[in-house]
């Protein structure tokens, strides 16, 4: 070593990636009418005004998605549409099957899981099982008393699924609070 000089130490430290994992209950859906497709229903008028005011938050907060997966169900379908279009990400865009009621949460971590370790993806589906879903990821267990309202989005950090999904749930909001928060 020189006398008087300085010395310099330089860490490698290892970069950690993560993934964002997003979701999303769709917006306001009209009523159902008894019949047997449930899956026909679309956005109200009240509900894509709302799912409009989400995407402009989300762009406000500069979200950008390496995915946007959705249920195939209309009322799915067209909040994924008006968020990826708001957000300019329309080729982003997917459907999944297994967001459909009665989906398997268990199927849809494991899909989220191979898109990527630095991902951000955004799941777009309905109740009860987000709520399963959002409880699964952080607790293990699908009963943790997680209610994601219409409009409402979770975010999930740190998301991973090695033997089972795992994450961390950094905030949980409804559509309304979101718009409050501006």
């Amino acid at each position: 070593m020189i006398p008087g000089a300085i010395t310099i130490l330089i860490s490698h430290e290892r970069v950690v990636f993560c993934m964002d994992l997003f979701i999303l209950r769709h917006g306001k859906a009209a009523e159902s009418s008894g019949e047997a497709d449930d899956a026909a229903r679309a956005l109200t008028g009240d509900g894509k005004d709302e799912i409009k005011k989400v995407a402009r938050w989300m762009k406000t907060k500069k979200y950008r998605f390496d995915v946007i997966a959705t249920s195939p169900l209309v009322r799915a379908h067209e909040t994924a549409e008006i968020i990826a279009r708001l957000l300019g990400q329309k080729d982003r865009l997917t459907i999944w099957d297994e967001l459909s009621p009665g989906g398997d949460p268990e199927t849809v971590c494991y899909h989220a899981s191979q898109i990527g370790e630095e991902a951000t993806v955004l799941i777009i589906g309905h109740e009860p099982m987000l709520s399963m879903l959002v409880s699964r990821i952080i607790s293990g267990h699908d009963n943790a008393s997680i209610i994601l309202t219409k409009g409402g989005l979770a975010k999930i950090r740190n998301y991973s699924f090695k033997d089972r999904p795992s994450g961390d749930l950094q905030w949980l909001i409804s559509q309304k609070q979101m718009q409050d928060m501006r």
